[in-house]
């Protein structure tokens, strides 16, 4: 099983987006049983809390389920235990990498970084800018290079 973790500041806005998203492209492709997909926070403001409500509106627009997600904190066996650590910015990058063994490194990298001619690299945060509509094209579009791209990786 291929494990894949995104992760943003709070785990209500981008990484629980990208969770669903991502989750709803693996279901298409038929491989729910292959890949294993959740999502986590820096910060522990918001664990236990259901994605934004932003968040919500977007998905259920897009028909995308998100039912089951909660937001949680990351923890070091996480940073052990998925094989792909999906950041939403650079500061989460940072963040992450203080947090993991050096081996563990490779594994961590920014969403955006997936997403082939884009000149932005860092997710914007819709909980500060409400821009949800564009995260959510941001997020959807490297999902689908991700999925790809894991694909191939794994051989799936």
């Amino acid at each position: 099983m291929v494990k894949v973790l995104f992760v943003c500041l709070g785990n209500i806005c981008r990484s629980p987006m990208a969770e669903a998203v991502f989750r709803h492209k693996v279901k298409e492709a038929g491989l729910e049983d292959k890949i294993s997909i959740d999502s986590a926070g820096i910060g522990h403001w918001h664990v236990g809390k259901p994605p934004h409500e932003g968040t919500r509106r977007i998905l259920t627009e897009n028909n995308i389920d998100y039912a089951g997600i909660t937001a949680r904190q990351i923890s070091s066996e996480d940073l052990e235990e998925f094989d792909y650590i999906i950041a939403m910015d650079e500061e989460n990058v940072r963040h992450l990498k203080k947090l993991a063994l050096e081996e563990h490194h490779s594994k961590i990298v920014r969403l955006l970084e997936l997403l082939p001619g884009s000149d932005i690299l860092n997710v914007p945060d819709p909980y500060y800018t409400g821009n949800f509509e564009h995260v959510y094209e941001l997020i959807n579009n490297s999902c689908e290079h991700l999925l790809r791209h894991i694909q191939q990786r794994e051989q799936l």
